[in-house]
């Protein structure tokens, strides 16, 4: 394959009496194909809640977006797809990108439509993201997200046939923020830097709540930091109120309280599936607090993290 080598070394192994046998994966049929099955199924495969497909984008841009929606963290996403070689695809959204910054209140007006009032409340604009989804990314294209600066996701597929359908999160990066509506923050470092809030807000972010963190806390967090990030694909993202990890889609997220001398995580995992102990873990799946995941946790010291270890490792496998 020109520009580079694919990426994607996906296997997939029937596995009977002790022999693994090699089921060959291919691209789907038809490019719409694709996208309507993702489409379809966009919050269990990406975390994403879809809006809509084939959205026009008017005289100017003179084009239509594959699909637009709204990721588990508020924020605007466009995801584009090929069939086959992905090389193309992320021009594809790049292009898109400055017709969605030019047309927050018409993207609000859809979260409304489509999701409600509360939604569109929440919208985050400080970094929207794209997600390119294709048969094949190369070597090239997963280096040339780190020039580009643009928060951007490359998952390749494989259809394994018999209903077996495989995602890959292949690169992404987390772009440089830019305030907008809200005040986020880029990620980069293992800590949220300090430094000026843009754009006036007048809520707290996550980076002040750790400036105002004593070092047991900030020592606590960056525990709890190194346990997220050594797991395989997870990457982190300093939203406003929050610092998230993800995979293709969600695995936690992370808030600090100094006066409580507290982490705050939430985990993509059952409530139902865990012993639920007063002051460490409870079920939020009915109550509204800041951050993505069912389950909470109260982390005050390295005992309560140690007791966290499986459970932060059950949300990773999830995802």
């Amino acid at each position: 394959m020109n520009g580079g080598k694919p990426v994607n070394d996906l296997k997939l192994f029937r596995v009977a009496d002790g022999k693994a046998t090699e089921i060959p994966g291919a691209a789907v049929a038809l490019e719409r194909q694709l996208q309507t099955l993702v489409e379809r199924n966009m919050n269990a495969m990406l975390g994403i809640r879809f809006l809509a497909s084939e959205y026009g984008t008017g005289s100017r841009h003179r084009g239509r977006i594959d699909s637009l929606g709204l990721d588990e963290y508020g924020n605007p996403v466009i995801i584009e797809y090929k069939r086959s070689n992905g090389r193309a695809v992320i021009t594809q959204a790049l292009s898109y990108l400055s017709w969605l910054r030019d047309h927050r209140h018409e993207f609000e007006n859809l979260v409304k439509e489509r999701l409600g009032d509360e939604a569109a409340g929440t919208v985050d604009w400080s970094n929207p993201r794209l997600v390119c989804i294709a048969g094949d990314f190369t070597s090239h294209d997963a280096h040339a997200l780190e020039e580009i600066g643009r928060r951007i996701d490359l998952v390749s597929y494989r259809d394994f046939g018999g209903g077996l359908l495989a995602l890959q999160l292949l690169a992404s990066v987390t772009g440089s923020a830019t305030p907008l509506r809200t005040s986020n923050t880029s990620a980069g470092a293992s800590a949220p830097s300090s430094g000026a809030e843009g754009g006036g807000s007048t809520v707290k972010s996550v980076r002040q709540f750790y400036n105002e963190s004593p070092q047991s806390l900030r020592d606590l967090y960056a525990d709890l930091d190194a346990r997220l990030i050594s797991h395989a694909d997870v990457q982190k993202e300093f939203q406003l109120h929050y610092v998230a990890y993800r995979r293709i889609k969600n695995v936690a997220t992370v808030r600090l309280q100094p006066r409580s001398h507290t982490l705050v995580v939430r985990l993509a995992v059952d409530p139902d599936t865990v012993e639920l102990v007063e002051g460490f873990a409870r079920d939020v799946r009915k109550i509204g607090c800041l951050g993505t995941g069912p389950l909470e946790l109260r982390i005050r010291s390295q005992e309560d993290l140690v007791r966290a270890t499986d459970l932060v490792r059950r949300s990773v496998e999830s995802r």
